[in-house]
């Protein structure tokens, strides 16, 4: 089985079924296109780009943002034995060069001429880069030294001209373990590799979805994650193995309530920095209708909070890492769970059911993934009747490698093992496993696990053992069920509430340039934004207190004077910005100053590096307030 084949299955079987919806037209409302359109479209593209000169094995370059174009061009692509290499819009420049040259892209598909501006640049560094397709072609094009050609002109042509079967006999050429992407993820010196993955490392995924989450044909998924991410894009194979509807949406708030109620989708695979501004909207929306208004909002949370809690508790709903006697339970909350229980109903009829709609009244459950989910966050959509369910994985593992189970749910951890040959174990530091309850690094091995990395044996073999077991970086504990939570990472990657990896290696050198700055540590896993704990040069600082006649007690409250902090605040600004090369979302927004140097044995180890898990907890009141 590969994914071309999957689809051309599930088209053969239901043709009228709708595949995707997506805005257009004079009017901009959702056009739907049916199983059977898209398979006529992934044919026309397949021979347009069979013409182009386009085979099995070739890496292509597709850059492009959520749009319903990229899913046809991905399986025109697979389906001819490519390899696409995706990547967002939002790329940098040099990133973008890098990941391109590094594949030897003949053909780069591109969404609009900016993206094509951004590699011209570099056009000496892609010797092997022959022809650009645009998405979106402009009526003037940039002088380049390649081949441009149009996305619309490739289809019409394809349309034209596509011979019979011409689509059937390429897709039954390929095998499942035939690569289908190169998704390239950044390492700790910040240069990217590109995570090989092959049809079967998805498919594993889509052909066990029905046993974790009840997928019925028709479904609509609302897509508003970016679909070169390995999360977005397995989502749209599961949608496709189940027979469901793909609607592009966008994840900014109004855009996205409004298309929820629109199109009243039952699922929606989403970050927690999503699901987060849902929590705070309704909040917010709540509070500016009064005090009575939130007042009774608070009251009704906390009775379905407590409500939900013993319910979780009888029905076995909780994370253990310990043998518990459960007899007490049933005892004890039983006669106030049914006193709670009117009152619950009485706060879901009077607001949690306005609260509802604004999803849909069809929606089943919202899958989170791409960083943990806060425990108020689970606590507040459980409370109001909507159901979050967590998943777990790397880019590395295609991604999914744990789900929390519809049927069961379990609050504080990303569930089990993904069913059928994924397996999970926590080691210790000399790799023995460690039993239920034990901190260590979470080991994972199944059919999901990449190929390895592009290029990178060493980094491969770092990454992935003799015995196939994959380092992931993060530390977990294992419940006595087999459920898995994930306690931090042992890996320097940080991962945002919105999903973006951020290497803070980097940054953390950039703000050491700065005269004032002895070191910094960048933070903010699981979080909206960045921060940064910075050790000052103290001498610097006494320097420009005494040049700018700024009064201060000893050296130690010079990280309290003012002028001091708009110092700091500038010498960041000055450092960490589009121009060095950083991104939006590697914006430091807060930082505290420390009182004192790093010491080796405590905050660094023998050869100087950061003991991160180790500042996380010896600063932990530092960092909280940096997000509070």
């Amino acid at each position: 089985m590969t994914i071309p084949l999957l689809f051309q299955d599930v088209a053969d079987q239901n043709p009228d079924v709708i595949s995707q919806y997506s805005r257009g037209g004079d009017d901009n409302h959702f056009q739907p296109v049916s199983y059977n359109d898209l398979y006529q479209i992934v044919g026309a593209l397949a021979w347009s780009l069979s013409n182009t000169g386009i085979g099995k094995g070739h890496r292509i370059g597709l850059i492009c943002d959520n749009r319903k174009e990229w899913l046809a061009l991905d399986l025109a692509l697979l389906s001819l034995g490519a390899v696409d290499v995706p990547r967002g819009c939002d790329t940098m420049a040099q990133e973008l060069e890098y990941i391109l040259g590094f594949s030897e892209c003949p053909v780069a598909i591109l969404e609009n001429t900016a993206q094509m501006e951004k590699i011209l640049t570099y056009a000496v560094k892609l010797p092997e880069l022959k022809k650009v397709i645009l998405i979106d072609m402009p009526g003037e094009v940039p002088d380049s030294p390649w081949e441009v050609l149009s996305f619309e002109t490739l289809l019409d042509e394809g349309f034209s001209s596509l011979p019979d079967d011409f689509l059937r006999e390429e897709i039954a050429k390929g095998d499942g373990e035939d690569l289908a992407t190169l998704i390239y993820t950044s390492g700790t010196t910040g240069e990217p590799k590109g995570v090989m993955l092959s049809h079967e490392n998805f498919l594993c995924q889509v052909r066990h979805i029905h046993d974790v989450a009840r997928l019925e044909k028709g479904d609509i998924w609302l897509s508003v994650l970016p679909v070169w991410h390995s999360f977005e894009r397995v989502i749209q194979y599961i949608a496709i193995g189940a027979t469901n509807t793909i609607a592009y949406s966008k994840p900014i708030g109004k855009i996205m309530l409004m298309d929820l109620q629109t199109l009243n989708p039952q699922w929606m695979a989403s970050v927690p920095r999503i699901w987060s501004a849902i929590e705070s909207g309704v909040s917010r929306n709540i509070k500016s209708k009064g005090a009575l208004a939130w007042g009774m909002y608070r009251f009704f949370m906390a009775v379905a909070s407590a409500h939900q809690a013993m319910q979780n508790r009888m029905l076995g709903q909780v994370a253990d890492f310990r043998k518990r006697f459960a007899l007490p339970y049933y005892i004890l909350y039983p006669i106030p769970w049914l006193l709670l229980y009117p009152l619950r109903m009485l706060g879901n009829r009077l607001i949690f059911s306005k609260v509802q709609e604004k999803v849909g009244t069809r929606f089943k459950a919202g899958i989170s993934g791409g960083g943990a989910l806060p425990p108020r966050l689970y606590k507040f959509f459980k409370a109001i009747g909507i159901q979050i369910l967590e998943g777990y994985g790397l880019t590395e593992t295609a991604p999914v490698v744990a789900f929390s189970s519809q049927q069961h749910p379990v609050m504080g951890v990303v569930g089990k093992a993904f069913p059928h040959g994924t397996e999970i174990k926590i080691a210790a530091e000399k790799g023995e496993t460690l039993p239920a309850g034990k901190k260590g690094v979470v080991m994972l091995r199944g059919p999901q696990v990449m190929k390895g990395y592009f290029r990178k044996p060493a980094a491969t073999d770092k990454m992935i053992d003799k015995n196939g077991w994959l380092n992931s970086g993060d530390l977990g504990i294992m419940t006595i069920n087999g459920e898995l939570k994930i306690i931090g990472r042992k890996k320097d990657t940080i991962v945002l509430l919105g999903g973006e990896n951020i290497e803070p290696v980097p940054m953390e050198q950039k703000l050491a340039e700065s005269p004032y700055i002895e070191q910094a540590v960048i933070v903010g896993q699981d979080q909206k934004y960045l921060s940064a704990l910075i050790i000052p040069d103290y001498d610097a600082l006494e320097i420009f207190a005494k040049e700018n006649n700024l009064p201060y007690e000893n050296r130690i409250h010079l990280k309290d004077v003012y002028a001091i902090l708009e110092l700091m605040s500038g010498e960041v600004n000055r450092l960490i910005n589009a121009k060095n090369g950083f991104r939006s979302f590697e914006r430091i927004y807060k930082f505290e100053i420390l009182r004192k140097s790093f010491e080796v044995g405590r905050e660094l180890s023998g050869k100087q590096d950061l003991k991160r898990h180790v500042i996380t907890e010896i600063y932990k009141k530092e960092i909280d307030r940096l997000f509070f």
